[in-house]
This record gives structure tokens, C-alpha cells and sequence, in this order.
């Protein structure tokens, strides 16, 4: 059950990155809602890393939860944003994603 929420919590921690992204293009009051999408998700995902670090060891869990974080912000940036995409940059982006998978996998 910790590995679930920790997954979760790396993926609130996407949609906290995306929805700060957000914010700085949007106008008028989608501002606002952008910002407090920012800090809901912001509450969420590192509540649900402290609940996760009782049980999984916190370097793992800190790892992989900002492994996700990383790799998810990078997809949405390359797919919603428009970053620039090259094949170093997709190397990196699978040699992180293939670490984070290591980590679980040599976990106890």
C-alpha cells in the first residue's frame, strides 16, 4: 500500500509543477485557480510522502518520490509545453525512470 501512495504522491507532485506552470500564462482570475490548484496538490503529495516515510525507508521514498515528480514534469513539459525535445534529453528521461523502477525493485 505505501508504493501506491507514494506513486500518488509523485504524481500530485506533476500536477503541482504543471499547475505552477500554468500560472505564469494564465490571466485574470485563472490565475488564482491555478495557484490553488498548486498549493492543494502541494498539501497532498507531501502529505502523502510523511504517511509513505513511516513504513518505506525515507531515502528510498524520497528518491522515488522526486524521481516521479521529475520524470512526469518533464513529459508534461515536453507534451503540454512544448520543451524542447532531443535524444539526450529522452536518454536521461529513461535512465531516470529506469532508476526510480531499480529502486523499487532492490527495496525491502
Amino acid at each position: 500500500m505505501s508504493w501506491i501512495l507514494l506513486i500518488i504522491a509523485g504524481l500530485f507532485e506533476v500536477v503541482f509543477a504543471t499547475c505552477l506552470g500554468k500560472a505564469q500564462t494564465a490571466t485574470g482570475n485563472a490565475v488564482w485557480l491555478w495557484y490553488t490548484g498548486f498549493f492543494v496538490s502541494l498539501f497532498i503529495s507531501m502529505f502523502l510522502l510523511y504517511k509513505v516515510v513511516q513504513t518505506l525507508p525515507i531515502g528510498t521514498a524520497y528518491a522515488v518520490w522526486t524521481g516521479i515528480g521529475a520524470a512526469g514534469t518533464a513529459l508534461i513539459g515536453i507534451f503540454l509545453f512544448k520543451d524542447p525535445v532531443s535524444f539526450w534529453r529522452l536518454f536521461f528521461l529513461i535512465t531516470l525512470i529506469g532508476s526510480v523502477i531499480g529502486l523499487k525493485a532492490v527495496s525491502h
